[in-house]
C-alpha cells in the first residue's frame, strides 16, 4: 500500500491557519449572504449602500480580514497542492516566491479599494 504523503504537518503553522482562515472564511461567508442577499437583496445594493456598510469600522475590518484570510488560505493550498504533486527544486522555489508577490500587490490592492469605498482618498 502506498504511503500517504502531505505537504501539511500538523505541527506546522501555516496548517493551523489553514484550518483557521477555513472556520474564518466559513463564518464571514456566512454573514456576507445573510446581509447582502437575504437583508438587502441585489437590487437593492448601491455605491452608496456600500460606502455606508464600509465607513463603519467594524464592517470595514471584517471585509479586510476576509480578504487576508481568503487570499492566504487559497494562496496557501494552491502552493500545497502543487508540492503535494511533487514540485521541487528550483520551480518549488519561483512558485513560492511568485505566490507570495501576487498575495500581497492583491491583498495591497484590496485594501486601497477598501479604503477609496470608505470615502477615503488615496495619496
Amino acid at each position: 500500500m502506498a504511503e500517504h504523503y502531505s505537504s501539511f504537518s500538523s505541527e506546522d503553522t501555516r496548517w493551523l491557519l489553514q484550518r483557521v482562515t477555513a472556520v474564518f472564511l466559513v463564518g464571514v461567508l456566512a454573514f456576507h449572504f445573510m446581509l447582502l442577499h437575504f437583508v438587502h437583496h441585489a437590487a437593492e445594493i448601491t455605491l452608496a449602500g456600500t460606502t455606508a456598510r464600509m465607513q463603519q469600522p467594524g464592517y470595514f475590518v471584517t471585509m479586510v480580514l476576509f480578504l487576508i484570510a481568503a487570499t492566504f488560505h487559497g494562496v496557501n493550498g494552491v502552493y500545497n497542492a502543487l508540492v503535494n504533486q511533487g514540485i521541487s527544486g528550483t520551480p518549488r522555489t519561483v512558485i513560492k516566491y511568485g505566490l507570495t508577490i501576487a498575495s500581497v500587490l492583491l491583498i495591497a490592492q484590496g485594501i486601497r479599494v477598501a479604503w477609496v469605498m470608505t470615502g477615503g482618498n488615496l495619496i
